[in-house]
């Protein structure tokens, strides 16, 4: 495993990193409380350091299951996790529906010590605003808050994550240009590159770290999907259209030249690709069994994609891997 430097911090993360959205919340299929620890305890041992939840994944689950996990080796982690959303108060929602926001000092108080609780620590690493919109990033109060969560030592450190879908542009620049964020999360892959590459240019000029999620296109860069392939009922990726799995095995055919060599898998290729970007301080791969731990913790160690791989991909990319325009 290698690490990176978040932000001008002098916290160090690995350059894989384990979301646990995948095992804590369901929407990847059943989950297990003792399997997810177990997981999450390989993941250390395989030089994962960086463990990323929210308070909402599993209303609280992600964070015990980390407290479960690390209890014993706080020290050994970097936790991060997000706030922003009241579950406490509004539980009720249908599908894939956002829950309310609320940023005012009195809520954000109280997620902080009800996430501090629910992970068993008095610190938290690296502390975002989930899924921040602009009026968010324009409140003052809000940021000043942050600085003084971290001057309590309640944090080392904060930033935003962008979501939940793959926009919101301008409020990642103006996060990053206008606030003291040490890092922005966000979503980039090979097959979704925009906002990305324009917040990858933005953090290069304002030295602000990234952290990127769904570098395999919800599962399509992981290279396992054919024609036939189908989830499960409470799997999210079950409310797809057909299309997105069709053209998307089209758009993979088109990337067969990095896997040529064997000396990397798609998978691999994928973080790879994301990691290429300096800025970018970790990748969160969706990790939920003992193959895909292996495979994604082993993708450093990979080679580095060529810069003639990288202008490859960036031609595909503008010419929509060759196939016609999507219709509008």
């Amino acid at each position: 495993m290698k690490y990176r430097r978040l932000g001008g911090t002098d916290i160090e993360v690995s350059e894989v990193g384990f979301g646990v959205w995948t095992v804590s919340t369901g929407w990847w299929g059943e989950v297990d409380d003792d399997r997810s620890v177990r997981i999450m305890r390989q993941a250390h041992e395989r030089g994962i350091n960086y463990f990323d939840t929210a308070d909402t994944y599993g209303s609280g689950k992600g964070e015990t299951l980390m407290a479960d996990a690390f209890g014993h080796m706080r020290d050994e982690v970097v936790i991060s996790t997000k706030i922003g959303y009241d579950f406490y108060n509004h539980t009720a929602r249908r599908g894939q529906q956002e829950r309310p926001q609320d940023w005012s000092e009195d809520f954000i108080r109280f997620a902080l010590e009800q996430s501090l609780t629910r992970l068993g620590t008095d610190y938290i690493d690296f502390l975002q605003l989930h899924n921040t919109k602009m009026d968010a990033i324009q409140n003052d109060e809000l940021f000043a808050l942050m600085e003084g969560f971290e001057a309590e030592g309640k944090i080392r450190s904060y930033g935003v994550a962008l979501g939940p879908k793959i926009g919101w542009l301008e409020e990642g620049v103006r996060a990053m240009r206008e606030r003291s964020v040490d890092g922005v999360q966000m979503i980039y892959n090979m097959l979704e590159q925009d906002p990305g590459r324009e917040l990858i240019d933005t953090a290069r000029e304002t030295e602000t770290s990234l952290v990127v999620r769904v570098p395999h296109s919800s599962g399509m860069l992981e290279g396992k999907y054919d024609e036939n392939t189908t989830f499960a009922k409470n799997d999210h990726r079950r409310h797809r259209p057909k299309e997105w799995l069709t053209e998307g095995l089209k758009k993979v055919e088109r990337l067969s030249f990095l896997t040529e060599s064997g000396e990397r898998t798609l998978g691999q290729a994928a973080l790879k690709f994301v990691l290429a970007a300096p800025e970018v301080a970790s990748v969160l791969p969706n990790i939920y069994d003992d193959e895909q731990l292996d495979e994604f913790a082993a993708a450093p160690e990979t080679p580095d994609l060529t810069e003639e791989e990288l202008a490859r991909v960036a031609e595909l990319y503008e010419s929509n891997f060759g196939l016609e325009p999507a219709r509008r």
